[in-house]
């Protein structure tokens, strides 16, 4: 079977940016807060909205650094991410090893080149073990799940944009709960995404950060097709099981 890759599959990325291209809907900042804080936060959500809104496919570089609790030395994996509408994403680990992720709406395959194993399921029958997938990408709203929050401390990003942090609802499906909080920072001027921060429950931590953003390019619809190589074996993914 294809191994637990501890931290490197990136399905709350996924759903962070698949949420804010495709649902339509605005992340819905907390009515708790309130100031200063409370309404830069909910501008920076709103644009951040806006750019997705706009977007009609995007490509970008990816650097991943987890860090697993217990290990001294973090992970670091680096790749490309694609993104078209309506609901098409692929993300390509390229070092330090190869793995082919490729998602249409719930539809999920992982290729894994070097153990000849694709694994074939729902983002919603995923084991909540292969950390982090702990979201869902396009089956849910990004608002219905979280609350948007400023950071603790008022931290804030390139440019001085304030840090988002969005916070799990208590209502939330169980692919949500080994999530503590994601922290997200724009790009100034364009507020596309730049980094996000996945906090579980277990105290690992995964940053992506994303460069060399190309939105709008026409990417071709065979970009995310994906074909089983002959001498491939087929893997179902394991339903998500009670906690």
């Amino acid at each position: 079977m294809i191994p637990e890759r501890r931290g490197l599959i990136p399905v709350a990325v996924l759903m962070l940016l698949g949420s804010v291209c495709f649902s339509g809907n605005a992340l819905a900042a907390g009515d708790q807060s309130q100031g200063k804080g409370s309404k830069e936060v909910r501008e920076v959500v709103k644009k951040i909205q806006a750019r997705y809104e706009q977007t009609k496919d995007l490509q970008a570089e990816f650097r991943q650094v987890t860090t697993i609790e217990g290990f001294a030395t973090p992970l670091t994996s680096s790749g490309n991410l694609f993104i078209k509408k309506p609901g098409k994403l692929r993300w390509d680990y390229r070092e330090p090893d190869v793995q082919e992720i490729y998602v249409n709406g719930n539809d999920l395959m992982m290729y894994v080149p070097q153990h000849k194993q694709v694994l074939v399921g729902k983002l919603t029958q995923m084991s909540a073990s292969q950390a982090p997938l702990q979201l869902l990408q396009g089956a849910a709203k990004l608002d219905e799940h979280f609350e948007a929050q400023a950071t603790l401390g008022g931290e804030r990003g390139e440019g001085g944009i304030p840090l988002v942090t969005l916070i799990p609802k208590e209502a939330g499906p169980e692919s949500v709960k080994t999530v503590v909080r994601i922290v997200v920072e724009a790009q100034p001027k364009t507020y596309f995404i730049k980094t996000v921060s996945i906090h579980e429950v277990s105290g690992n931590v995964a940053t992506f950060q994303f460069s060399n953003l190309q939105p709008n390019t026409g990417l071709k619809g065979t970009l995310f097709e994906f074909a089983v190589p002959p001498g491939v074996e087929v893997v179902k993914a394991p339903a998500l099981g009670p906690p």
